[in-house]
């Protein structure tokens, strides 16, 4: 009796794995996939793995604070910003099919010494997104990409070189957000998937699966403390979003990290914005780690994503911590951005729209 209950369980498997669903991916959509790939994800997934229980244990360890440094961007290191890059690059360091990585706390991209051949992708990441939330108990993140070296170069050649590639060659993308629950969602380009982190059993066990963001949202979310340096159109979008001119009255939700904002945008439609102003004209977003991977998630569940004037996948980036600005959201909500902000239609198709921005 035992044994047939066992057979059928195992023959109709309630619980699917983050690792199963890749090769159950992988399988479909590349049938000759050698597996290189999902062992990539999966030094992602245990890197993510030890900072979530850090950040479980934050008010128990010393993890809370600043870790006394200011990186690349000019930010005060926290403690656990340092510790989830670490984890990061000793998880991707191990596997020897990783060739570069950047990332949002180091200023120079990273190569590995000592490799029999060189490895095929490169692996862009904020190691912890909305860091200076932490000691308030507020959501944190992990925001990654992933991008396969160009050919005709080696690592050795040089490497900031074979990062700055635009968002649509992106061959994966994804983030982890640290809340109530911690929850992975990724795209390798044939939609949007979410797993939870089940503690019972160590794993990430899929819990959404084929995310689509809702057609039409009830939320904006952008930092309204800065609302006199948006530009004019931003705010008479703004404006008609709150008056109900949408059919309904938005409300704002902000919660100050980027993964826990487009996390509920993608979840329940509207609307996320990062607009330009005075101090930031380009926007203060980093494009390689921050808005490619959003964009690439976002367009996969039905949303768009635009730098105010175009697709934020199709800008070419000049340098790794290159910033930009970022509207993303739902169907609706961004179609009512294009004509506020006078932006050619046809560019979420081809990227050529341009906006003149008045502040």
């Amino acid at each position: 009796m035992n044994g047939t209950v066992l057979n059928r369980q195992m023959e109709n498997p309630t619980i699917v794995t983050i690792q199963q669903h890749i090769l159950q991916q992988q399988r479909k959509h590349s049938p000759h996939a050698t597996g290189s790939f999902s062992w990539l994800l999966s030094g992602i997934t245990l890197a993510t793995k030890m900072t979530e229980a850090r950040v479980r244990r934050a008010g128990l360890l010393d993890v809370l604070g600043a870790a006394g440094e200011v990186n690349v961007q000019g930010e005060n290191q926290q403690k656990l910003d340092v510790y989830a890059d670490e984890a990061l690059i000793h998880c991707l360091g191990v596997r020897e099919n990783v060739a570069i990585i950047a990332s949002e706390e180091n200023e120079h991209a990273i190569t590995f010494d000592g490799r029999d051949g060189h490895g095929e992708y490169i692996v862009v990441f904020d190691p912890l997104d909305g860091s200076s939330n932490i000691d308030v108990n507020v959501s944190v993140g992990t925001i990654f990409s992933i991008l396969r070296m160009p050919k005709g170069l080696s690592p050795d050649d040089d490497p900031t070189a074979a990062v700055l590639q635009p968002g649509t060659r992106q061959l994966a993308a994804g983030y982890v957000v640290y809340g109530s629950s911690t929850i992975m969602v990724y795209t390798t380009g044939h939609g949007v998937h979410g797993f939870t982190l089940d503690p019972a059993i160590g794993a990430f066990v899929l819990s959404h699966e084929n995310i689509r963001m809702p057609e039409q949202g009830s939320y904006y979310s952008s930092n309204d403390a800065y609302w006199e340096e948006f530009p004019r159109s931003y705010r008479d979008y703004l404006t008609h979003l709150r008056s109900g001119g949408m059919g309904r009255r938005y409300a704002l939700r902000y919660i100050g990290s980027l993964v826990a904002d487009f996390h509920r945008t993608l979840l329940r439609g509207g609307v996320f914005l990062y607009p330009p102003t005075h101090k930031n004209p380009e926007g203060k977003l980093r494009l390689l780690y921050e808005a490619n991977p959003v964009a690439f998630i976002a367009e996969q569940a039905g949303g768009y994503a635009l730098d105010g004037t175009r697709r934020v996948v199709e800008i070419e980036p000049k340098d790794i911590h290159q910033r930009t600005s970022l509207v993303v959201g739902s169907e609706s909500e961004i179609s009512a951005f294009q004509k506020f902000c006078h932006v050619d239609p046809d560019s979420l198709a081809t990227g050529n729209g341009r906006s003149s921005l008045e502040f």
